[in-house]
């Protein structure tokens, strides 16, 4: 009586696992080597998105701190419509500090007139001889050294008192410095800036914002503007917190100039975001060609080496055919033998990717940034891998006919 399909034995998903991890053992050689394919694949795509996020991720801390947290407001002489030329007082400094993320601001005077000023260390003229030098001369609040951050090479700089007693006193940043011969304030010398006397009370250098202040002569916001013009608010320079520049830039001309905040010009560092972005881009699309071809080159190893060993078993295929195994679990033998490859190359590539994004990161000092889905997803990637690289193979040998089989030479 003839047995219906119905009637075969169905075959235990343990012994299929069995069975296929026999035949994957039986060539261990070989399946090593296939087994690479997929490893160099998997390796170089984790090792490319790895390496890239880290990098990407080292943007922020590579950048320029000093860029990324520096805001500057440009104030114009006067606001539209006003008669005013006071568009943003002195004490608009005081009120930007306030702001959250601000870690220091500071507001400047400088005119056309004070770029280039005669600066002398005495007051004597000797025909034919040089006496002075032609610097910048600003007035700035208390707050500038914050705001440039800069030091104290000598003496002090001006306080409070200073600014409301007009003392006639001034800073020389370290390049004015040694232009006039001065390294030292102790006996408080002076400097004569159109004819006016001056104590020079320090020695402001390290300016790492605003370098062009290092040849400069810095006076109190009063003293400026009784003796040399400096009556008005030109800029006012923030540092911010990293992350906080943004924000500040868009609060900073409100608490400058309420209701002419449109009149001011705000100068606040590029997004930070977009960079990242941009460079995690670029070099996704330089490597990630590579870690692709890698991989389509291990399926294609994976699918001639089970092509390969279906031609090599041709009889074990009959003989399994004529105890009564189906086309559909002979061709699952295959597709299991195929994944059980790709699956392990999948998670020795994982992990050397792993690894080599680490290393890379230790070596350069960087902070690795993996995602827990790309480690993850990678044995996964290489089980389909070898899933689709057996489906030709594992079809072939279901459609042999076991008497066809059975008569094969092989």
């Amino acid at each position: 009586m003839r047995g219906h399909r119905h009637d075969r034995p169905r075959m235990d998903p343990r012994d299929l696992w069995s069975e296929a991890l026999a035949g994957v053992l039986a060539r261990p050689v070989r399946s090593a080597l296939t087994t690479l394919g997929t490893v160099l694949g998997i390796g170089t795509l984790v090792i490319t998105i790895g390496v890239a996020s880290t990098a990407a991720n080292q943007i922020v801390g590579r950048f320029d701190a000093l860029t990324a947290t520096s805001v500057s407001v440009v104030v114009p002489v006067r606001a539209p419509g006003s008669t005013d030329p006071a568009l943003v007082p002195w004490s608009g400094a005081d009120a930007v500090a306030r702001l959250a993320g601000v870690e220091s601001a500071a507001a400047l005077s400088e005119s056309d007139e004070t770029t280039s000023v005669q600066v002398r260390t005495n007051d004597v003229v000797a025909p034919g001889t040089v006496t002075g030098q032609t610097l910048a001369v600003v007035s700035a609040t208390t707050t500038l050294p914050a705001a440039v951050h800069g030091t104290m090479a000598s003496g002090r700089f001006f306080d409070a008192g200073d600014v409301a007693r007009h003392d006639r006193v001034a800073v020389l940043g370290d390049q004015a410095a040694r232009l006039l011969g001065i390294d030292d304030v102790r006996r408080a010398p002076a400097v004569f800036l159109a004819g006016q006397s001056f104590t020079v009370i320090g020695v402001l250098e390290g300016i790492r914002r605003e370098p062009r202040l290092s040849a400069s002569v810095i006076l109190p916001p009063t003293t400026g503007a009784d003796r040399m013009g400096l009556k008005n608010v030109s800029r006012v320079l923030v540092n911010t917190s990293l992350g906080a520049a943004r924000q500040v830039a868009r609060q900073a001309p409100i608490a400058l100039a309420p209701g002419h905040e449109e009149a001011l010009t705000v100068l606040a560092p590029p997004d930070l975001s977009k960079a990242r972005t941009g460079v995690q881009g670029d070099v996704n699309g330089l490597f990630l060609v590579l870690g692709l071809v890698s991989l389509v080159v291990g399926a294609i190893g994976i699918a001639n080496v089970t092509l390969v060993t279906v031609m090599e078993r041709v009889g074990e295929i009959g003989l399994r055919r004529a105890l009564g195994a189906s086309r559909r679990q002979v061709a699952g033998q295959f597709l299991v033998e195929s994944t059980a490859i790709g699956l392990l190359g999948g998670v020795v590539g994982a992990a050397v990717g792993v690894a080599v994004v680490v290393s890379v990161s230790g070596v350069r000092q960087w902070t690795p940034v993996l995602d827990p889905r790309l480690a993850l997803g990678a044995p996964v990637a290489g089980a389909l891998v070898g899933l689709l690289a057996g489906l030709y193979p594992s079809l072939r040998a279901a459609r042999l006919e076991p008497v066809d089989a059975l008569r094969s030479p092989t």
